[in-house]
């Protein structure tokens, strides 16, 4: 898309000159077409002619004493009629002695035409009004110009820089002063940016207002394609632009250069701006740094059906997260899916609430199993959530219970969901993993051990408190004898000054074990 001084719509209408001051001293008067003065002036043009309207391209404002004219109403009606086949902006009438008053004939054709006319009622220098117009049409234009360019090349460098997709779209609406939007072409919202308050009103109610509001731009709404090599795949929306149509055109142009230009830099496809857009959403779903009410027009933009709906969340472990997006399409499960950090993939399933969320949510994860091994994936889950306002609650319990097991899952017997119900102590401990009398309690049961930093006798006595101080299965879990495994158990004693026979002693070792464990995590 390249964007020329000819291609850019000047930025005054025909009310805007009307209420120039040079205009207003020759007294104007709106005579017809009073419903189509917003009508962009491309330029204005001085012609008595008769045949003026063959040197016409459209958009210009024709000024004329009409002394070619007077005395024949034929000649006035085809005037105005060729200024209207023209497309001319409106036609400026200088009453005088060819012209007392507005011509009945001109003034009828003209509001038949929809043609705007307006007669100046005192003596006007035409040549002030054009050099008025014409020098601040250029400067507009050449306003125009000059912001296209630095949008490009503030754009063309963050791209460089390889700032994300956000980084861009902020910058878009930096410029904009208005929300900005890009969505793929089924109107799934990919990315947003502007002010918070504004942006959730847009997409309040997205998909209804984009489809009735996206293809006009008489309010602001500005949309520019994004495509390339042949295809389009998605668009850029400007959402109440306030400025001229000119220039929001030019801007919506230039950022949809440079969002075309970062995927293909990228080397993605348009689909990793979906990942993103769950990205964000579930990590600020899980943050709880912003309220999930404020989120809700968010989800819905982004395609998760949020209406009488029963939420399951869900974090996996060890989950590639295309995989898992695949999976949801093969299963017919409406949801979102995101990467979070150190290896966890959260997942909110949104299912209709006469379905059983519960037997839903086992048979994605009896097949996550079924591909990928159980020894390989752990899917973690809160209860089901009724009300939007639970789902960060829910978030957060399955992200917790997710790490409760990420150390353990080689020798508990997992169940294919893992709920809270199923970490038992391990959960409390991993609750309570920074509280600094559980820090000090964990360094002081484990100080023998700790402080010759033997990991060997630590995976040792791990193992045979995990498995329920079962010595046969730890020997055969470390691939040891059982006479080398009893003498580690009582070199592990000895260190400990403990005796782990005794349940209470054991317990308290393990106890300090869970809490050691969860404080390097």
């Amino acid at each position: 898309m390249t964007i020329t001084l000819d291609s850019l719509e000047p930025a005054l209408s025909v009310r805007q000159v009307l209420t120039l001051e040079r205009v207003l001293a020759g007294e104007p008067e709106v005579v017809a077409g009073a419903s189509h003065l917003d009508r962009p002036v491309r330029w204005v043009h001085v012609a008595e002619a008769a045949d003026v309207g063959v040197m016409l391209t459209g958009g210009e404002m024709v000024l004329t004493t009409g002394v070619l004219l007077a005395g024949d109403e034929d000649k006035q009606a085809e005037y105005v009629r060729s200024l209207h086949r023209a497309e001319a902006a409106a036609v400026v009438l200088g009453l005088g002695r060819a012209f007392p008053a507005a011509p009945d004939v001109m003034r009828r054709a003209a509001e038949r035409c929809g043609l705007p006319m307006v007669v100046l009622h005192r003596p006007f220098p035409f040549a002030e009004l054009t050099e008025e117009v014409q020098s601040r049409l250029v400067r507009r234009k050449f306003a125009a110009v000059s912001l296209s360019e630095a949008v490009r090349t503030e754009l063309t460098a963050l791209i460089t820089a390889g700032a994300p997709l956000q980084r861009l779209l902020d910058e878009v609406a930096r410029h904009s002063a208005c929300p900005v939007v890009v969505t793929n072409l089924a109107h799934r919202v990919l990315g947003t940016a502007g002010e918070r308050p504004a942006v959730d009103d847009v997409l309040r109610d997205w998909e209804r207002i984009s489809r009735q509001a996206g293809g006009t731009e008489g309010d602001g709404w500005i949309r520019a394609e994004l495509s390339g090599r042949g295809e389009r795949w998605g668009r850029i929306v400007l959402c109440g632009y306030r400025g001229d149509t000119a220039t929001g055109r030019l801007l919506a142009d230039r950022a949809a250069e440079a969002l075309v230009l970062h995927r293909m830099l990228g080397g993605g496809a348009a689909c990793s701006w979906e990942e993103q857009s769950a990205q964000s959403l579930l990590t600020d779903l899980v943050s709880g740094v912003v309220p999930a009410r404020q989120l809700l027009p968010r989800a819905r933009a982004a395609g998760l059906p949020v209406n009488r709906r029963t939420f399951v969340p869900l974090v996996v472990r060890d989950g590639d997260p295309a995989r898992l997006e695949r999976l949801l399409r093969l299963l017919g499960l409406p949801g979102l899916v995101a990467e979070l950090a150190d290896g966890a993939t959260a997942v909110l399933l949104s299912l209709p609430r006469d379905q059983d969320a519960g037997a839903l949510a086992e048979h994605f994860a009896t097949r996550l199993r079924t591909e990928t091994g159980p020894d390989h994936t752990v899917v973690a889950a809160a209860e089901p959530r009724a009300a939007w306002d639970d789902v960060p609650t829910g978030l957060r319990e399955a992200q917790h219970v997710a790490d409760a097991v990420a150390d353990s899952s080689a020798v508990l017997d997992l169940p294919p969901v893992v709920r809270l119900k199923d970490v038992h102590l391990r959960g409390l401990i991993r609750l309570l993993r920074d509280d600094p009398h559980v820090q000090s309690f964990a360094e002081r049961e484990l100080d023998g051990l700790l402080r010759e930093t033997d990991e060997d006798l630590l995976s040792v006595l791990r193992t045979y408190l995990a498995t329920g101080r079962n010595k046969s299965r730890t020997a055969q879990l470390h691939h040891v004898s059982r006479p080398a495994l009893y003498r580690r158990l009582e070199s592990i004693q000895v260190r400990l000054g403990v005796d782990l026979d005794d349940f209470e002693q054991a317990a308290s070792v393990h106890i300090a074990l869970l809490a050691h464990d969860a404080q390097q995590q």
